[in-house]
């Protein structure tokens, strides 16, 4: 296994959902996290919990030029960068004709050019360094064409594309590229508190999982050996038929 302690990982989305686990899931491995995202009330309660391993940056990744302040102020404040995770998305889903075009503008900005540029800005510093992990968060609407949710669905397949050709440009720097796909995350965005009985019902009838779930599996992908990477991992609840 690879320790994750003592790196700096670059988290957005972190405030909720998958990327709150996350960052939680990071610290309790030791590593220190640069955890963005919109709100600065939720930075700071994320802050609060561990002090010494956690800073915050408040941005939007929707915004092209965030990218590289991201990036800049990482550096600066830990003097380096071991795991990218370019975690932050939106949803839109439903019939196309009924979603507007400002929402599918919104939507591409965060979940696909808010990633590539984010990579972007990281790559040159993770290859000069001969090492790191960029782990994309994506979803198995990525790996199949989900007719509910066409431009979401489409979004995550430019990810997964993304992933895969930018995995084979650094494949012989000693950067590992990859993405987590989940399927129903019983997360905040879709309605379901923590603990609460109706995410309790889910799980125990297999049609969701918790952040937690999907925040173990990062780990697990973070910490195999330097000369592995796990390019993609889909993580379903066992009673989702997709």
């Amino acid at each position: 296994m690879t320790t994750l302690d003592g790196k700096v990982a670059l988290l957005t989305g972190a405030s909720s959902g998958i990327g709150l686990a996350t960052a939680q899931a990071l610290v309790a491995e030791g590593c220190r996290v640069v955890a963005v995202a919109r709100s600065a009330d939720a930075l700071a309660a994320l802050a609060a919990t561990a002090p010494d391993l956690i800073t915050t940056i408040r941005a939007d990744v929707s915004d092209a030029g965030t990218a590289q302040r991201l990036v800049d102020e990482a550096l600066e404040a830990h003097g380096r960068l071991d795991i990218v995770l370019p975690n932050a998305g939106i949803y839109v889903g439903g019939d196309l004709v009924e979603a507007s075009a400002a929402d599918i503008a919104a939507l591409v900005a965060t979940n696909v050019t808010g990633v590539m540029t984010l990579v972007r800005a990281a790559l040159p510093v993770l290859i000069a360094q001969g090492s790191g992990d960029v782990l994309v968060t994506s979803s198995v609407s990525g790996h199949q064409d989900i007719e509910w949710e066409p431009v979401y669905s489409a979004s995550k397949h430019a990810v997964q594309s993304f992933v895969h050709t930018v995995r084979r440009q650094v494949a012989e720097t000693g950067v590992r590229v990859g993405a987590i796909a989940p399927g129903v995350v019983l997360n905040p965005l879709w309605g379901f508190e923590h603990g609460s009985p109706e995410e309790a019902a889910r799980i125990a009838e297999g049609t969701g999982i918790r952040s937690s779930d999907v925040a173990d599996a990062i780990v697990f992908m973070l910490t195999r050996p330097s000369h592995v990477v796990v390019r993609d991992l889909v993580l379903l609840p066992t009673g989702q038929p997709i």
